[in-house]
């Protein structure tokens, strides 16, 4: 009876005063993580994303032609075009102006209907308003009908009503904002991540004018981009930015129409191994490709067999090239402009659209077809490269089929080795990968036996970058390391099987350790790239200096930090600091207490924020050819403090 008079109670409490409406922008404020991704750094600059994305809507409807972006002291940013001007009349809807309804509506904006724009980077209308709500303060000035119009908002919320204030010649508009620091995390911009945007956003709109200002220290910095060869400008900017050596002379381009759908493709041939493809839709970089990716792997693969055949350098299906034969040592861009794009996830990763793979198809099927027929050099060239793919496949598949066969990596055991957890859901299960045998010991005697296994590794692994997979599997380290992590490799790896949620890297805070942790870094990103994309790759950070004053034990993670905490314990005067050289230095208890613990420890998680200048870095640094490398140190060198060797 209790029981029941307790359930009614609880049910009778839940009613209309339990629901909240959250009316304007106040769902953008209570969770920003579903407008802009995250609130991390990505998220912040995301509002610069959605500002400029208006003023490029602007330009290819054909009505900007110059976009500034200006960081200002006060941690503010401007975003200028000479673009029509945000609409100032009363709107029919909400009786207010049509300006103030669309900084102060979600879901309203020229892109949801009408003739505002033909195309567009995506569905923007959400774009300003996201941004009003998420700063701390927002002015927006128009130029149209010769007017100058002015209208402010704290945190989303109009302070007046919009004003003209003067006369004004042209049109356009202008948003300055500022983060919101109750919201964001951290409220600094990168102005170098914004110009690797804005390049990319000034390729794919050839004929902007792109101006970039930093105005927060004594001396302005100011870049600027205009490109008027669209992809063919980007490809010869990848080419030289990444020193490669083309193999066709010249690249192919072509740009057309089909079926309501603008098709834009570039590409060339290098001499290198990885390929590189990069797809936009609407200016917006799909990251995950999509439908307009697919056509073009189609087209690429289907009509190079074909000329394959027509030459007798393939006889018969069976000795057909891959998809992954045409696409070695290709760097190619694809881009699509769409009336209605369908993007799939909120960051718009991948490109929906079924009629944008038809388009791309049959644009890059033709054109290639007819570049193959007017270029026989380059023709001849492109098939080698193919050929020679395919013959470096087969061997390397036999070599690793052998490998495989040998069991090397079924029923093995790592006794001594792996010093496995006794969990078993791999959610809450953690891999160190430590460095030495030494370390491992520690490790192992300092753990969770419950959710945290220990895997040491003796000295180096081998660089994966100069290496076929056959050969790799061969290494007693990697072996050992692949078993453990339960994935498989290559065409077998399977994400499913992973065995542990948390891997993380443990080397010494030395160059040697570094270098381990880079070799590793390598496996990972060349064999393994799903597990970073998942995230779950993370580097540890075992501290550096231990700080003692009698019984008082403190631990440092940097130099500041190790002398904040010795001049907070009295200055030199009975205080004793020891330098950590390596892990094996540290006890068990120590290691637990400040690299181990979940709760006391610092992860830093992996993760590719760029993956063409990502993949560009693992072939300069780990590659085979040496002069980039040498040019990079020697760029880079005078940047490197406190080495330890």
């Amino acid at each position: 009876m209790k029981k029941e008079e307790k359930k009614k109670t609880s049910q009778s409490s839940y009613g209309a005063k339990d629901i909240f409406v959250l009316e304007g922008l106040e769902p953008v404020r209570k969770r920003p993580g579903m407008y802009i991704g995250t609130t991390s750094t990505e998220g912040l600059h995301h509002l610069i994303w959605e500002v400029v994305d208006n003023s490029i809507d602007e330009a290819m409807a054909g009505y900007a032609k110059n976009i500034r972006i200006e960081f200002l002291k006060e941690n503010k940013v401007a975003v200028t075009d000479d673009g029509r001007g945000i609409p100032v009349e009363v709107h029919a809807q909400t009786k207010k102006s049509t300006l103030e309804t669309v900084l102060t509506t979600l879901h309203a904006g020229g892109k949801f209907g009408g003739e505002g724009y033909k195309v567009s980077t995506g569905l923007h209308g959400v774009g300003v308003s996201v941004v009003n709500a998420l700063s701390d303060w927002l002015r927006v000035e128009v130029k149209r009908d010769e007017g100058l119009y002015v209208q402010e908002y704290q945190r989303g919320k109009p302070k007046a009503a919009v004003k003209k204030i003067g006369k004004a010649n042209g049109t356009g508009t202008k948003v300055i904002f500022s983060p919101d620091p109750t919201i964001f995390p951290k409220t600094d911009f990168d102005v170098k991540k914004v110009i690797d945007h804005l390049r990319h956003q000034a390729y794919l709109t050839k004929g902007i004018h792109m101006e970039i200002i930093d105005e927060r220290d004594d001396v302005p910095m100011f870049y600027g981009f205009y490109f008027d060869g669209g992809l063919r400008s980007f490809i010869h900017h990848l080419v030289n930015g990444q020193s490669v050596e083309q193999i066709q002379g010249e690249e192919f381009y072509v740009k057309k129409e089909y079926e309501g759908v603008d098709v834009e493709v570039a590409f060339v041939y290098t001499t290198e191994v990885e390929s590189q493809e990069m797809s936009f839709a609407n200016n917006v970089y799909t990251v995950d490709g999509g439908m307009h990716l697919t056509g073009f792997r189609t087209a690429l693969t289907r009509t190079l067999n074909d000329y394959a055949r027509q030459s007798g350098a393939v006889k018969d299906a069976e000795e057909n090239l891959t998809g992954d034969d045409v696409r070695e040592g290709l760097i190619a861009l694809i881009a699509v402009r769409i009336r209605e794009p369908q993007f799939e996830g909120q960051t718009k990763g991948r490109l929906g659209n079924t009629e944008a793979r038809t388009a791309v198809d049959a644009v890059v099927s033709e054109a290639l077809k007819e570049f193959l027929e007017r270029h026989a050099a380059d023709a001849k060239s492109i098939l080698q490269k193919n050929l020679l793919a395919a013959k470096a496949r087969k061997a390397a598949k036999a070599a690793k089929d052998t490998v495989l066969r040998k069991g090397m990596l079924e029923g093995m055991t790592l006794p001594g080795k792996l010093a496995d957890c006794s969990s078993r859901k791999p959610e809450e299960s953690e891999l160190f990968i430590v460095e030495g045998d030494s370390a491992g010991g520690s490790c192992k005697q300092g753990r969770d036996r419950r959710i945290q296994a220990i895997l040491p590794l003796r000295g180096k692994i081998l660089n994966v970058e100069k290496t076929r997979v056959d050969k790799m599997l061969l290494n007693k380290e990697i072996r050992s390391l692949v078993v453990a992590l339960g994935t498989a490799i290559s065409d077998k790896f399977d994400i499913t099987k992973l065995r542990y949620h948390k891997i993380i890297l443990m080397a010494d805070a030395d160059v040697d350790g570094a270098h381990i942790c880079t070799l590793l870094l390598t496996l990972f990103y060349r064999y393994f790239p799903q597990i970073i994309e998942k995230g779950h790759l993370y580097v540890a950070q075992p501290p550096l200096f231990r700080v003692q004053k009698g019984k008082e034990v403190r631990y440092a993670y940097t130099e500041a930090e190790r002398d904040a905490i010795t001049k907070s314990l009295g200055g030199s005067d009975g205080v004793g600091v020891q330098r950590y050289k390596g892990l094996g230095e540290m006890n068990p208890d120590q290691l637990w207490e400040t690299t181990m613990n979940p709760e006391n420890r610092t992860l830093k998680r992996v993760v590719i924020d760029d993956q063409v200048q990502a993949n560009h870095l693992f072939d300069v640094l780990m590659g085979e050819t040496v002069e980039p490398r040498k040019n990079f140190i020697n760029a880079h060198a005078t940047a490197v403090k406190n080495l330890d060797i």
